[in-house]
C-alpha cells in the first residue's frame, strides 16, 4: 500500500468521534513527524503511525480489544507492518518488544502528549508552543501533576 495521509485522517475520523482523542492523535501525529525529521526516518510513515495508535480506543477501550482490533482493521486495509507493529507495540498490555525506533517513539511520544497537553491547560497562554521548558521538567519531577501520565514511559522513549 502507498500510505496516504489523508486516508488516514479519514479513518481517524471514521471511527473517532470525540474531540480530544482527535486533538491527542494530531498531536502525536505532530510529534512522531519531528522526531522522523530528527532521526532522518520516513515522516509520512512516522506521522500515519502517530495519527492513528489511538483509533480504534474510543470504539473499542478494553484493553483485550485496543489496539488489537485497531490493528485488525490496519492490516486488512493494508497499512504496512512496521506502522500496526508500532501501533501495537505502544500498548503495554500487548507485551510486544520495541525494537525499531518508531516503536520506542511512539510509545514515549504518545504520554509524553498527555503531558504536554496537561501542562498547557494549566497556563495562561494556552499553546503547546509557549510553555517554559523549566516549567515542563518541573511538572514532570512532581508526582502529583498529571499523575496518570507515566514518567517511566516518557523516558524510555528514543
Amino acid at each position: 500500500m502507498n500510505i496516504n495521509g489523508h486516508e488516514a485522517r479519514q479513518l481517524l475520523h471514521e471511527y473517532t468521534q470525540g474531540e480530544s482523542l482527535i486533538k491527542h492523535a494530531l498531536a502525536v501525529e505532530a510529534a512522531m513527524r519531528a522526531y522522523a525529521r530528527r532521526f532522518g526516518e520516513d515522516e509520512e510513515k512516522w506521522g500515519i503511525a502517530g495519527l492513528l495508535h489511538d483509533f480504534d480506543y474510543e470504539q473499542n477501550p478494553d484493553p483485550r480489544d485496543h489496539p488489537r482490533v485497531g490493528a485488525a482493521i490496519l492490516e486488512a486495509r493494508g497499512y504496512p507492518e512496521d506502522i500496526v507493529y508500532a501501533i501495537k507495540a505502544h500498548a503495554d498490555h500487548m507485551r510486544l518488544p520495541r525494537e525499531s525506533l518508531m516503536d520506542k517513539t511512539l510509545f514515549a511520544v504518545d504520554e509524553l502528549c498527555g503531558f504536554l497537553t496537561a501542562a498547557t491547560l494549566v497556563r495562561p497562554a494556552k499553546k503547546v508552543s509557549e510553555l517554559p521548558v523549566k516549567s515542563v521538567k518541573k511538572r514532570l519531577k512532581g508526582k502529583a501533576f498529571a499523575r496518570n501520565v507515566s514518567r517511566e514511559d516518557i523516558r524510555a522513549g528514543p
